[in-house]
């Protein structure tokens, strides 16, 4: 297996502690490092930037706030981007759809000088991991509400920009998992981890 260069987006809103998402990507990391792969993690909340307000802030590539610049070279670097964040609200966390609009601007995710949209992709050939955790069961969010958010993510970010494949992982019931529940969850990732997927 080629060896890939990963990067681990955090998104868990919350850093003063950690939560299941700080193991969930741990356990990734530990399983991709013990498999020779290159890791690097960006945390979203450690991050001071502003949320983009109008459209031609977006448009100047050259307009990045500077603390997100190290976000940005890991993004660039990466080959496979693993996003790990809770469901708020059906969504993800505010401080995460904020970095990601940030990140996805003109010189970064799409070629500046590009017309046709669907030509502008500038992050085609990596894939990518999203993984979410929730209270409600993770088949309730699949099947009754459709995953719409996590679907939204893949197809009008991740695949916009050109992630592909995009795969995910929903972990559901977060509340009644117990430590043997986490424990398998880990061992899972760890996996994941380990074949970069």
């Amino acid at each position: 297996m080629d060896k890939r260069r990963i990067l681990i987006l955090q998104g868990h809103p919350d850093g003063r502690q950690r939560h299941l998402c700080h193991q969930l990507a741990d356990a990734y990391r530990e399983g991709a490092e013990g498999a020779g792969h290159a890791c690097r993690e960006v945390e979203a909340t450690a991050l001071d930037f502003p949320l983009l307000r109008d459209t031609s802030a977006w448009q100047r590539g050259e307009g990045l706030p500077p603390a997100l610049a190290p976000a940005r070279d890991a993004l660039l670097w990466c080959d496979h981007l693993v996003l790990v964040f809770p469901l708020w609200l059906g969504d993800m966390p505010a401080v995460l759809k904020g970095l990601l609009e940030q990140l996805a601007r003109p010189g970064i995710a799409f070629k500046a000088d590009s017309r046709n949209p669907f030509s502008a992709k500038a992050l085609g050939g990596r894939s990518a991991r999203v993984i979410v955790t929730m209270g409600m069961p993770a088949l309730m969010y699949r099947f009754i509400y459709r995953a719409h958010s996590v679907r939204s993510l893949e197809r009008n970010i991740l695949g916009f920009v050109g992630f592909s494949p995009v795969h995910e992982t929903l972990i559901g019931g977060v509340d009644q998992l117990g430590d043997k529940g986490v424990a398998r969850w880990c061992t899972k990732l760890r996996a994941l981890g380990a074949q970069a997927q």
